[in-house]
Order: C-alpha cells, then structure tokens, then sequence
C-alpha cells in the first residue's frame, strides 16, 4: 500500500489521517493537532490510549472533575503537545499559563504540503494567546518506512527573549498495553516526585533518586519500572527520568510481537515523564484509565519553577528554535 491522506470526522472533529502500508496516524487539528491514534495496520492495533468515556463532540460539557482545567475538560487519551508548560497552571510575567499550556487546548491551522504515494506530509500551526510564540509542525510519513516524522519550529514574535517549556504527551493503553509489557530506555536516572499526584493509590515511596530501572515501594520492596503490571494492579504513580544516555524510548507487546518506539534530541527534551495508571486512578476526571505515559520533557518543572530554577529554554526576540521527533512501530526482533 502507497501513502495516502484520508480526510473524514470523528465524533464531529476533522481528522487527517495519514498512512503508509505499516501505519496510520490519524490527527485532529481543530483540537489541539492531537495525535488521535496510532494504528499498526496488519493487526488493526492502536497503541494509544482512549479514556472509557472516549472523545467527545465539539462543545461537549467539561468532564465532571476538570474543574478550570480545560485540557481535562475533553481528554480523549492519545497524544497532545504540551507547550508553553508542561505540568501545573502558573503564571508568567503576569499571564496565567494553563495546565500543561495553552496549545493542546487550541484550533490548529491546518494544510497538506506532499501527498504522492512515496511520501506525506501534513503542516499544523498555532499561535500562543497567552505568550507572543507561534509553534509549527510538519509531519511526515514516507512509504514502507512506519515511521513519522515531526519535524518543528518555534518562533518568536516579539522583540524581546520569551522563556517556555515543552513536552509531548503519548500515553499507551489496551490493547497494545497490557500485563507483561517491557519498557525500555538507556541508562538514565529515576526520579519519584516529592509528592504523590494521587496519593490514595500510590505505590512508589516519594522523595527518591536513583539508577534506572529500580524502584522502592512503600512497603519496602523494589520493583523493576521495566515490567508493566495490569490493570488490577490498582496503583497510580509517578517516575521521572533523567541524566538520559539518548533519547529513545521503546514498549514493546512480545505477546502481540509489536514495539512502540520514539527518538528525540536528549539535549533538548532532558526528562521522560512516565505517568503510570495501572488501573488505580478512581477520583475525577482520570477515573478507570490504564495507561503508560512516555513522555519526552525539557523539564519536570513548570513555566514558571523552569525560569526560576533556570532549566527552561529561551528564544531572543524574533528568533526561533527548531528540533524533530520519530515515533514508529516495528515488529519485535527487528
């Protein structure tokens, strides 16, 4: 099968959905340019999460529980991109920066600028309401490879230096993701937070530092962060990786012979937030997810701690910053 665009709808959002004869990757740009799905084509499997209440049609009600959180307030699983902050709303040089920042939550422009049967690519943009940033983003896909590519620009409109953040969040889940899963990273240090995200369930004692992939437990015990529980496992939790030899990340399913893998530039992405709800987030709005997030962070701080401790990046004014991510299937052994 050559490459192809597919143009349709899903639960009423336009969708682009590019495919090649490995993968199809199926993108929502009207709402945030979420990566929706990531499909294996010979099995039909996509690796992304879905949530149990699923993508809701434009102009839904909030998720009970979101609260003021608007990234909640539709969260559908899958893969957004966290920009200009990554983890809790601050404020910025006297603007409130959302969770997880403002473009997840915002129509992108969208336009296809190849569409032959060698190779794909799809261009979205958006520009930040709340700071003067605009951030652009190519994806290309090319025939027999099952590979895309994301390649991206930020630049900055304004006359004087403008400090952000940035991560990306894909999270797996059922059916790829399952008990007995392995998940794999190069040498790297584990970073459990301070304090629990949800502490009814948490698992891992907070507060701890050490080497790739071993944890302690709450009870003592340590655990290998390589092994991926089942649902009823029953925990939430939290690591965060980093002091990364590379930055690569792999799942891989040997049961289903699947690997769900990622490649970016450590130097610039230097963390990995691995959120972990096996099955035990039960207080709104995360209620009933199981999931594996593997996420590629320039910090685990926010906008705001990233200034102040001096680990977010920056652009002089009418500059701009440019980095690419792959993000690929392949079958096990390869």
């Amino acid at each position: 099968m050559s490459c192809s665009i597919t143009r349709l709808r899903i639960n009423g959002w336009p969708a682009l959905r590019l495919s090649d004869s490995a993968i199809e990757v199926t993108l929502l740009p009207a709402k945030g340019a979420d990566i929706y799905s990531f499909v294996d084509v010979a099995t039909g499997i996509d690796v992304l999460m879905k949530t149990p209440w699923g993508l809701q049609p434009p102009g839904s009600m909030p998720h009970p529980g979101s609260g003021r959180d608007e990234f909640l307030h539709n969260y559908e699983g899958g893969w957004q991109e966290l920009f200009p902050n990554t983890g809790p709303a601050c404020t910025y040089q006297g603007r409130e920066i959302p969770l997880h920042g403002e473009v997840a939550t915002l129509p992108w422009n969208s336009s296809v600028e190849r569409e032959d049967e060698n190779e794909i690519r799809v261009r979205v943009d958006v520009r930040c309401r709340q700071v003067p940033l605009s951030l652009t983003r190519r994806m290309t896909l090319t025939s027999l490879s099952g590979v895309v590519v994301i390649d991206e620009i930020v630049r900055n409109e304004a006359d004087q230096t403008v400090m952000f953040v940035w991560g990306h969040h894909p999270v797996l889940g059922a059916p790829f993701l399952e008990q007995g899963c392995c998940l794999q990273v190069g040498r790297c240090s584990v970073y459990t937070p301070d304090v629990p995200f949800d502490a009814a369930n948490v698992s891992y004692a907070c507060g701890q530092r050490g080497a790739w992939p071993y944890i302690r437990q709450l009870d003592g015990q340590e655990v290998d962060l390589r092994i991926i529980p089942g649902p009823d496992a029953n925990t939430h939790d939290h690591a965060c990786l980093t002091d990364l030899g590379r930055g690569m990340i792999e799942v891989e399913n040997r049961r289903l012979g699947l690997v769900f893998g990622m490649e970016w530039d450590a130097s610039i992405f230097r963390w990995i937030n691995n959120w972990r709800p096996f099955g035990g987030s039960h207080a709104a709005p995360l209620e009933g997810i199981y999931g594996l997030a593997i996420e590629p962070w320039v910090t685990r701080s926010n906008l705001a701690a990233a200034v102040a401790d001096g680990t977010s990046l920056s652009i002089e004014g009418g500059g701009t910053f440019q980095t690419s991510i792959k993000a690929f299937l392949r079958k096990s052994g390869r």
